[in-house]
């Protein structure tokens, strides 16, 4: 049943999902990896597509930037849609010291500034996790590409331009990579008893000098893109 965001039909959209937060990049995403891509949605110009990859079907769906956004695709998704795993890929900005341009960044937890757990109504602090099976076949494929990789605490912000105070904060405590969209994306699975995991290329570093020029960043896309699928296609 469509809803007021997303023009799909029942049956349209995959159980697994890939998701990006430029519906654009969704579309680059399903010409380029997918077979048969088929256009599910244009509402709000967030694209969304369904094909396959491997013989499995697969959809791949834009995001939007920020929690807010997030929020209201991956709920409709795993609520209407009846998708039971969602994997958001894209950027990170690197924060920790041993992480580098061009790694990739599987999101075991993500950590936020946002309000939106509030919502639940619980007595303390809820932490946003990723699904097990999902982060542990990420590490699998990650390590037969011989890719570059680390498995931690993400961070997931509602501020895109902070001050380097607040970095240095979350960096102190661990945390590898900061984004905005992933801690609702795993606060939605959880409360729904649905699957998530964020995978990530870093694309910048927040408190030192680097920044991947647009055909690096597209190259280094590719590999994260080769983890995210055959973790789709595995669990």
């Amino acid at each position: 049943m469509p809803t007021p965001h997303n023009s799909a039909a029942k049956g349209q959209i995959a159980k697994t999902v890939l998701m990006p937060g430029d519906p654009l990049r969704a579309k680059v995403v399903a010409e380029t990896f997918l077979d048969n891509p088929v256009c599910f949605n244009e509402v709000r110009g967030m694209l969304g597509f369904t094909g396959t990859y491997k013989g499995h079907t697969l959809s791949v769906m834009g995001s939007g930037m920020g929690i807010p956004s997030i929020a209201i695709y991956s709920y409709e998704l795993y609520h209407f849609y009846d998708v039971d795993t969602i994997i958001r890929i894209g950027s990170a900005g690197g924060l920790a010291p041993q992480v580098n341009l061009r790694d990739i960044v599987i999101g075991q937890a993500a950590c936020t500034d946002s309000n939106f757990a509030a919502q639940y109504k619980l007595p303390g602090t809820i932490a946003p996790i990723a699904d097990f099976a999902l982060v542990r076949r990420a590490v699998e494929v990650a390590e037969s590409l011989g890719a570059n990789y680390h498995v931690g605490n993400l961070l997931s912000s509602d501020v895109f331009y902070s001050e380097r105070e607040t970095s240095e904060a979350w960096a102190k405590m661990g945390v590898l990579g900061v984004e905005m969209e992933a801690a609702a994306l795993y606060l939605n699975a959880i409360a729904a008893g649905k699957r998530a995991l964020g995978i990530m290329t870093v694309s910048d570093l927040v408190l030192r000098e680097g920044s991947l020029p647009a055909e690096e960043r597209q190259n280094s896309f590719t590999q994260m893109m080769e983890i995210a699928l055959e973790t789709a296609i595995s669990v």
